[in-house]
């Protein structure tokens, strides 16, 4: 039988950074669910379609293949055979990804590759919604969460070790309005599932919470 490790919270906690980790040390398959919702993000953009044109984006999804590859042990996302991965961390993609994410039809699409993966393989999940929609059974789910500020923080001192110059305020009200957008739409809102165990790593460094959620395996697994 398959075990699955949902990780869900808010932009910017470290969902992908601690899932990645804890993939690797315990020889799991790591899903990035954000990064599959980010390529077909990609789609709607180099094809100009806006975020607010839900009909021609439920027609895009028929046209729209996203796979999952590992090269070297590295995860590599393919958007219709070419791979996109490379593009995913670009601001105007995760904005757009968190907008048309609300889509029944786009979710739908997703949804299925994520279960069928979890259904064969021990995997790492992370996202919104993975231990409330998409892996309700999964054996361990972690709400992963930190203040608007640490992640507001976070997100600029990576830009600027990218050579970029943002601005802090912009960042931190951008955090604010996903937080709102993903907390209150129609399908699927964020929200911590009824059994997840709460981390804040507003105040932790990356060792720590990756030993707290290995803590949290190993407990699991004890039973």
């Amino acid at each position: 039988m398959s075990y699955a490790i949902a990780i869900d919270g808010p932009a910017g906690a470290g969902k992908s950074t601690i899932a990645k980790r804890i993939a690797k040390e315990m020889a799991f398959i790591y899903v990035d669910t954000g990064a599959m919702y980010r390529a077909m993000a990609v789609y709607f953009l180099d094809n100009k379609i806006g975020a607010e044109e839900e009909a021609l984006i439920n027609a895009a999804c028929d046209n729209i293949s996203v796979a999952i590859e590992y090269d070297n042990g590295v995860q590599q996302v393919l958007l219709n055979g070419e791979n996109v991965t490379g593009r995913l961390r670009r601001e105007e993609v995760g904005v757009m990804a968190s907008k048309t994410s609300v889509y029944p039809k786009v979710r739908e699409k997703l949804v299925e590759l994520q279960r069928a993966l979890a259904a064969e393989h021990n995997v790492v999940m992370d996202g919104r919604d993975i231990g409330t929609c998409v892996l309700p059974g999964a054996q361990l789910k972690i709400f992963l969460t930190a203040s608007v500020e640490a992640r507001a923080k976070r997100r600029y001192d990576e830009l600027c070790g990218k050579g970029e110059k943002p601005d802090i305020n912009e960042i931190t009200e951008d955090i604010r309005e996903r937080d709102y957008r993903d907390m209150n739409r129609d399908v699927s809102p964020l929200r911590a599932a009824d059994d997840a165990v709460f981390v804040d790593s507003s105040h932790m460094g990356i060792e720590e919470v990756i030993k707290t959620v290995a803590d949290l395996f190993h407990e699991n697994v004890s039973r």
